[in-house]
């Protein structure tokens, strides 16, 4: 249901053209742009967040204060 082949992508390109005109798609396409590289940018802070606290080394960390060498 999600998939959108060349001729669906064409048709939205050529609507967004009549809609808001040849003028208007260069701001539109940049605006896009941007709005998917910050996504994407979000998206690779979680999982490195992610990544972060389930590392062994953290894990580590926070066992060895409670071991005591007597």
């Amino acid at each position: 249901m999600g998939n959108i082949g060349a001729g669906g992508l064409i048709l939205i390109l050529i609507v967004a053209l009549l809609v808001f005109g040849p003028s208007k798609m260069p701001e539109i396409g940049r605006a896009f742009g941007n709005t998917l590289r910050e996504f994407r940018n979000a998206a690779k802070d979680i999982v490195s967040e992610d990544n972060e606290d389930n590392s062994p080394e953290k894990n580590v960390r926070e066992i060895k204060p409670m071991i005591k060498n007597d």
